[in-house]
Parts: C-alpha cells; sequence; structure tokens
C-alpha cells in the first residue's frame, strides 16, 4: 500500500533529512506540544508514525520515552538509524500497523495523515486506536485547507508526492469515528519560510477512552 508515497521519499529522504532533521530547533510550539505529550501519556512505549529522518522519535527519546518510529520509505528509516540513537525504527504502514492490540502507550503522526486518501485517514485512526491502551494518547500534525498540493521536485530532487491539506473539524470528526477522544485542538500560523512552508498548522491530541 502506498507505494508512490515511498517511493517519492525514498527519493528525497537524504536532502529532507540534512534540510529538516533540526527543524524543531526554530519551532518552540511543537517542542512544547511534544515535551507536554511525553509527560502526560501514559507509562508505556511510543510509536512515531510516518517518522522521517526520526528527529520527533529522538525528541521523544531524550524526553525519556521508549519510541519506535515507523514509516513508509526505507531511505527515511535509513536515515533515521544513522542520526537517532535513543529509539528503534523499522519499515511499516500505518494504515496497517505490526503492532499487537493494546500494546503502546502513546501515537504521534505529525505530517503523516496528509498523504492519505480519505478513506485511509478513517483506516489509519481506527488502527492508532487498536494499538493504543485504554487512555493512551494520539498527538497529530497537519497543514490547515481543503486542497491537494502535488510536488514533482522538492529542493531541487526529483519526487512525486502528493500532499492532502485538512479541516481540523474533519479530522476530529474522523478521530471520534474511530473511537478516540479529542482532548485538544489547536492552530498556529507558519513560522518564517527559512523554517518551514508558509501553511497554517493544526495540532490535535485525543485519548484512547478507558
Amino acid at each position: 500500500m502506498h507505494e508512490g508515497t515511498a517511493a517519492g521519499y525514498d527519493a528525497v529522504a537524504a536532502e529532507y533529512a540534512a534540510r529538516l532533521f533540526h527543524e524543531l530547533d526554530g519551532k518552540p510550539f511543537d517542542r512544547a506540544f511534544l515535551a507536554a505529550f511525553a509527560q502526560e501519556a501514559p507509562p508505556g512505549p511510543i510509536l512515531d508514525l510516518g517518522c522521517g529522518p526520526g528527529h520527533i522519535a529522538g525528541f521523544l527519546a531524550d524526553a525519556g520515552r521508549q519510541v519506535t518510529g515507523i514509516d513508509l520509505s526505507r531511505a527515511m528509516i535509513a536515515e533515521a538509524r544513522g542520526r537517532v540513537g535513543g529509539a528503534d525504527f523499522r519499515q511499516g504502514d500505518l494504515c496497517a500497523l505490526d503492532v499487537p492490540s493494546a500494546s503502546v502507550a502513546g501515537v504521534v503522526a505529525f505530517y503523516a495523515i496528509i498523504h492519505l486518501r480519505p478513506e485511509e485517514i478513517a483506516l489509519a485512526l481506527r488502527e492508532m486506536h487498536r494499538v493504543l491502551q485504554p487512555a493512551g494518547r494520539a498527538a497529530l500534525a497537519f497543514h490547515v485547507g481543503d486542497e491537494v498540493r502535488h510536488v514533482d521536485e522538492l529542493w531541487g530532487v526529483k519526487t512525486r508526492l502528493d500532499f492532502h491539506f485538512l479541516a481540523p473539524a474533519y479530522v476530529e470528526g474522523a478521530l471520534r469515528a474511530a473511537g478516540l477522544r479529542v482532548l485538544a485542538c489547536s492552530l498556529r500560523p507558519p513560522y518564517p519560510p527559512d523554517v518551514e512552508a508558509q501553511t497554517t498548522r493544526c495540532y490535535i491530541l485525543a485519548e484512547r477512552p478507558d
């Protein structure tokens, strides 16, 4: 599943990692959101879904959490393993996780569901619900809007990727339909162009009910 997305990120993985591995340094909101998540999620392992080069997993590991990063792209997993020593990484699909039910305390998906069609988003969120233990937490981040941006290159590297911008109300509804309770939803404007793409961002915290 999602071979095109995997191939697209395989092509750009090295440049992506070189440019964005340290992006959290310029994003205080994101650091605070992730730090609170690391502190408030119940004891147990955390999954970083769509982990890319591993910077989110590394941040959570530095906060004292046991983290496994999962990504479709073999090249991204190779980048993560070479850059982050405090977490485990493996290839996988967030719509079909090779993880036992009710086995993790938290899942993080930063800009991962933006590559999914609506029916795939529903499946991914059901998978999050399945693998979370009762009271486990889910943290999502995505671009806000109603467009699909297709790119044939990033930073001068040829690739093919689609980025689905999403409405917060839609994602909240999909979380509830998957059996998760929405705890908080926050929007923020973009940081400067040298930090990130100029899009509004949404951050949602959800929980699997007891």
